[in-house]
């Protein structure tokens, strides 16, 4: 990387945001300035922050970002800073500040009161949900909203905050800063946006006219850069001389930082990103999970990858080829990000025209029309002939705020399960799309996340049936004496043994083993049942695709319950309804199993119910904590009794119908 250091690619860095409610304006400018501040030549950065919010208080927030970056990136220049997230970094080192010289404390002391005193002065304006005529006097951008009827129903408003190419741009040491824009795309109602593809796709192409750098990064929102040196490490693949020209995209894990000591709703993802998406990459590269992964600008351009066309990345430092001043490349690119634009185009869709390579401007961007739009992007850009690499270093590149509610948690499993399996209904199935195009390793690695809302079924079955043929007398597996259980008993234990090595072996514990296994259970009888009757209802025109936004605002009885790792109910939902009618049927399976074994003649070893009985046993343990919020808790925590009365109704009527 030294050796190119005079020739490093430029990088267009795209922050994506929906709701100022959801994600509030201060978490979303502590991104940006993260990524503002990585160890990169700044002249070849430029941040791009969509807000689909449409949000004068998120405009004000980046316009503090703009000022406060001044002092921000020479001080972590000066310092080596990690993270450069003010917020994550500040709470790291509250205890010792940079050691014991007086000097460094002092500077520390003083850039963190600029931090905490433009922090209070966003979160003031957030709470009063409006900016002040005084602060809108400061920035022409902020007239914009003068003329925006809703976050429906607005105009392009695209705002050069920081124009990189200005010798007037430069911190309190007189270095170049990056370039930072700000966007909210056109809206209107009677025009589909295509959510977060759609907000990337008029990235991509007003970032073309701006800066139109060959390397593009995207991250969410809550997703604040937590290793400064995340960009040269993405360039040392794309800039490796004998495979980096085939290199679509490098996607770094997905970690976040407020995960409970054990992982209270198995939000870590631990396997999956240590283990699950290293295996992938061997069988042929991993799939683009939608944030924290850099790409090549050419393979969204919807070209198939071509040897003989290769584009040298250290010769492409033409991203500054327009001479315009902001003004001028403000109103000509406003026109870009219209709702119209993309009509009569290829735009989120997949071009068969067999001479479609030969047309450097007919783009296809993020794949329309799925829920998981990253991952369907990424499996047709594999099939067009790139390659994509996974890299987890020691230090992770990202960090992020993880669902602190099991309701969030359920609803945000759904929409990605929902959108895996919308792959798999579509004409974009890895089983066909991908044929003599990917490997048959990395087809059937896509396949089995498409068809996890399948799973629900038999995990209904044995979370349901078994309780309810206990009641009727109905044994379903053979008595534990008999020979044809030892394949029960091989796959159970064996299985969870695994799981539990697998767990251990990436750092977890033993209490976060047990709850995965809660949570494994609660997403495959709720979210993914509800993915899969979403999606059959889809298909037969009863609903329409939308996209809920997990919210990122966390209340502080919430919080503290998250912390002391009690799991959140406290609002009705059909998911809890689910979750508390089976815990209800396991519990009378399970003291009707327990009779059966009392009463019954035969011991333990020779009882047919045995198997059932234990069975029924380990639901009602995994399901214990519904039990508590039923019958125990009294915080707003609680299971609400709405959905108490709602599910001992369901649950009499199955126990009826089984003893009828």
């Amino acid at each position: 990387m030294v050796r190119y250091e005079e020739v490093l690619p430029s990088v267009d860095i795209f922050v994506c945001t929906a709701d100022p409610t959801a994600e509030p304006p201060s978490m979303v400018v502590n991104t940006v300035l993260s990524v503002m501040a990585y160890d990169y030549p700044p002249e070849k950065l430029s941040v791009y922050l969509s807000d689909d919010g449409c949000s004068d208080l998120t405009f004000y927030a980046m316009f503090e970002a703009l000022r406060f970056s001044k002092e921000w990136l020479p001080f972590c220049r000066k310092f080596g800073v990690e993270p450069r997230s003010p917020e994550a970094y500040f709470q790291r080192a509250n205890s010792q500040p940079l050691g014991g010289d007086a000097a460094k404390a002092n500077e520390w002391t003083s850039i963190k009161k600029l931090y905490e005193d433009m922090k209070t002065r966003i979160e003031s304006n957030t709470k009063a949900g409006q900016i002040s005529e005084e602060i809108r006097k400061q920035h022409k951008g902020f007239r914009e909203w003068d003329s925006v009827s809703s976050r429906r129903d607005h105009q392009t408003i695209l705002q050069i905050l920081i124009d990189g190419r200005d010798p007037k741009a430069v911190d309190s040491e007189g270095k170049p800063l990056p370039t930072l824009v700000y966007l909210a795309r056109e809206k209107k109602p009677h025009f589909h946006h295509n959510f977060k593809a759609g907000a990337m796709n008029a990235l991509i192409r007003v970032s073309s006219r701006i800066s139109n750098s060959p390397i593009i990064l995207n991250v969410d929102c809550d997703m604040y850069s937590n290793n400064s040196e995340a960009v040269r490490d993405a360039m040392c693949f794309f800039l490796d001389e004998e495979n980096g020209h085939e290199i679509a995209f490098v996607q770094f894990p997905q970690k976040f930082e407020n995960i409970s000591k054990n992982d209270i709703y198995g939000s870590s993802l631990r396997v999956i990103m240590e283990v699950v998406l290293r295996g992938i990459d061997g069988n042929g590269g991993p799939c683009y999970i939608g944030t924290g992964c850099f790409y090549r600008r050419e393979s969204l351009s919807g070209k198939k990858y071509i040897e003989a066309t290769k584009v040298d990345l250290k010769n492409k430092n033409r991203y500054r080829k327009t001479e315009d001043n902001a003004d001028v490349l403000e109103e000509t690119s406003k026109a870009l990000a219209s709702c119209d634009y993309e009509e009569n185009t290829h735009w989120g869709k997949e071009c068969d025209n067999k001479y479609f390579n030969i047309f450097v401007d007919a783009q296809t961007g993020l794949m329309y029309g799925c829920a998981a739009e990253d991952i369907l992007t990424g499996l047709v850009i594999q099939c067009r002939g790139w390659r994509s690499v996974y890299f987890c270093p020691e230090r992770k590149g990202f960090l992020g705020a993880a669902p602190t509610t099991l309701l969030q948690t359920l609803v945000q499993q759904k929409r990605w399960t929902k959108g895996d399996f919308q792959i798999f209904l579509s004409r974009y199935c890895p089983l066909w799309h991908g044929y003599n195009k990917i490997p048959l390793r990395l087809q059937l690695s896509y396949l089995a996340y498409s068809l996890w809302p399948v799973n629900c079924f038999a995990s209904l079955y044995y979370a349901i049936v078994p309780s309810l043929c206990l009641l009727q007398g109905i044994s379903l597996f053979p008595q534990m004496s008999n020979l044809w259980a030892v394949p029960f008993f091989y796959v159970f234990v064996g299985n969870r043994v695994y799981s539990l090595v697998e767990l251990l072996n990436c750092g977890g514990t033993l209490q976060e083993w047990l709850n995965d296994q809660r949570m494994w259970l609660f997403k495959r009888t709720t979210s993914y049942f509800f993915a899969f009757f979403d999606n059959i209802l889809k298909l037969l025109g009863f609903t329409e695709s939308a996209f809920t936004l997990t919210s990122k605002v966390v209340d502080d009885d919430v919080c503290k319950r998250y912390e002391q790792e009690i799991i959140e109910f406290g609002t009705t939902s059909p998911m809890f309804t689910i979750l508390t009618t089976v815990a209800f049927l396991n519990v009378f399976g399970f003291c009707w199993g327990v009779k059966r074994l009392i009463l019954g003649e035969q011991s333990l070893v020779l009882n047919p119910f045995a198997l059932q009985a234990i069975l029924s046993g380990l639901l009602v343990f995994i399901n214990l904590p519904i039990y508590q919020a039923i019958f125990l808790r009294k915080d707003k925590g609680r299971m609400p009794a709405s959905v108490t009365y709602q599910s001992i109704m369901f649950t009499l009527a199955a126990c009826s119908v089984a003893l009828y």
